[in-house]
């Protein structure tokens, strides 16, 4: 009931002015019937006021979508049994090397077999079982830990990269939807003015070129419509893929870039901490840090003597068996060519990673600070669309049409306005979409730079805008209305 009031209040002055102007019966007769296309033309673009910023309500339909994602997607998989590699590797790391058996004989001449018969011929059964140096078992057991951990981070990445693909997809979809819906708006619009105008070149009011113009514009409209419904097409496509879908399934949704309201801006401390508490390349940057450590201690312990123990018995038939044991221990005499700089290098290593984290934390900190710039300010800018563009569009869309109607605006005048109202709220929702890709990526905590996302925001204009010429069009349209029937008159018609 309170859209419907606020329809009339802005419609009304237009009604008011169409039924009491001054006019030939005849013209008056048939404006008085183009009156009620002109007044649905002009409400046509008002919409509901966007909500303002804020988390959006759940939407289950890209909660299914996630969920089918991450159930089906390959390189979760991929991810997921590389952990469990990583895994196997632990008790390999810390187990014995196996043991090893020997069998022999030693016997007296040639002749035969002299087992039994002379005491110095035997046969041999002998084990040798190595033992390193107390503490490498231990140490090799952290490094292979080390590596499950590092996959379970890679997984974590996998993970978010992953929703994060699905919610940028999904969104893509609803902006490519949005479009679509502007475009049937516009159609609609440019076919009511095609019979605004008709009707004014039948009472020789108006010149047949505006008819031509309207004509032309709706035929570009309709090549323009074939491109979005071929992008729409795309990003249904994708999402299908990433759900693990027949590309071509219909995907309904329910949700629209409209209706998203804008992402909250979070204070700069809160955002760079949790960045760092959620970062996966931050983790790996540490984990492979704390892993080095492992093989520096290793590489170190690496210099003591590893041990093998022996033990063996020697049957000798009839006569008494024999039997031996004993321990055996590496000489490292080489360890200033081997050992020695294998401890250098893993310290070398370790070094290395120390600044590997410190890299990343520091681009992780410019990233952070990139996506709360870029952020705020597109929140502003939609802000300003919101609650200033698309209401000052609407007005000045009926003011023109008001001076239209009593021959003090062209055609062309009029036809900018509304341009002007569907490029400001195509400005809008690029603007809106723009804003939670940059929210998405700071979800998805990437180290990706944080500029395409004002990119996609000036990406393109609805097409078939009009005079807009891709941008906000309330200046041209306030021109219009205050005589500027000349200039508006020569504008020509842009994407």
């Amino acid at each position: 009931m309170a859209r419907a009031v606020l329809w009339w209040e802005r419609t009304a002055p237009l009604a008011s002015l169409l039924l009491f102007m001054p006019a030939p019966k005849a013209k008056m007769t048939r404006l008085l019937c183009a009156a009620p296309a002109l007044l649905l033309a002009a409400s046509a673009v008002a919409q509901e006021a966007p909500p303002a910023a804020g988390s959006p309500a759940p939407d289950p339909v890209l909660a299914e979508l996630i969920r089918e994602s991450l159930a089906h997607r390959p390189e979760l998989r991929q991810a997921g049994a590389l952990v469990q590699a990583e895994r196997e590797r632990v008790p390999q790391a810390g187990a014995l090397q196996d043991p090893m058996l020997s069998l022999g004989i030693q016997n007296d001449g040639f002749a035969g077999i002299q087992v039994g018969k002379m005491e110095t011929s035997f046969y041999q059964v002998m084990i040798t079982q190595p033992l390193p140096w107390p503490g490498k078992l231990g140490l090799r057991s952290d490094v292979a830990a080390a590596g499950v951990r590092l996959a379970e981070a890679s997984l974590a990445r996998a993970r978010l990269t992953a929703e994060a693909d699905v919610r940028r997809a999904h969104l893509d979809l609803l902006l490519v939807r949005d479009r679509l819906a502007l475009q049937a708006r516009l159609e609609a619009l440019w076919s009511r003015a095609e019979g605004l105008s008709r009707i004014r070149y039948e009472s020789a009011e108006g010149p047949q070129s505006d008819i031509l113009r309207a004509q032309l514009e709706r035929n570009r409209l309709r090549q323009r419509r074939w491109a979005l419904e071929a992008d729409e097409r795309t990003r249904r496509q994708a999402l299908n893929r990433l759900r693990h879908h027949p590309v071509d399934e219909p995907l309904p949704t329910t949700a629209s870039v409209r209706g998203l309201g804008l992402p909250l801006v979070p204070g700069a401390g809160a955002a760079l901490a949790d960045a760092e508490r959620r970062s996966p390349e931050l983790l790996l940057a540490r984990l492979q840090a704390a892993r080095a450590t492992s093989q520096v201690a290793l590489a170190r312990r690496d210099r003591y003597p590893d041990l093998a123990v022996t033990a063996a018995i020697m049957p000798r038939g009839e006569l008494a068996p024999m039997w031996s044991a004993g321990v055996s221990v590496t000489l490292p005499i080489f360890s200033g060519a081997k050992q020695s700089r294998a401890v250098a290098e893993s310290e070398a290593r370790a070094a290395a990673s120390d600044i590997g984290a410190e890299a990343v934390l520091q681009l992780l900190g410019l990233r952070v600070q990139e996506r709360q710039v870029l952020l705020a300010s597109l929140v502003e800018s939609a802000g300003l669309y919101r609650d200033g563009l698309l209401i000052q569009s609407q007005a000045t869309v009926d003011s023109t049409m008001s001076q239209y109607r009593v021959g003090r605006v062209a055609f062309a005048s009029v036809l900018e306005a509304v341009g002007g109202v569907i490029a400001d709220e195509e400005g809008f929702l690029q603007a809106v979409a723009a804003a939670w890709r940059v929210d998405i990526a700071s979800d998805e905590v990437s180290l990706e730079a944080a500029g395409g996302a004002s990119g996609a925001m000036a990406s393109g204009s609805v097409p078939g805008a009009g005079a807009a010429g891709g941008g906000s069009m309330s200046s041209g349209g306030a021109a219009a209305a205050t005589g500027g029937g000349d200039a508006a008159s020569s504008s020509t018609s842009k994407m």
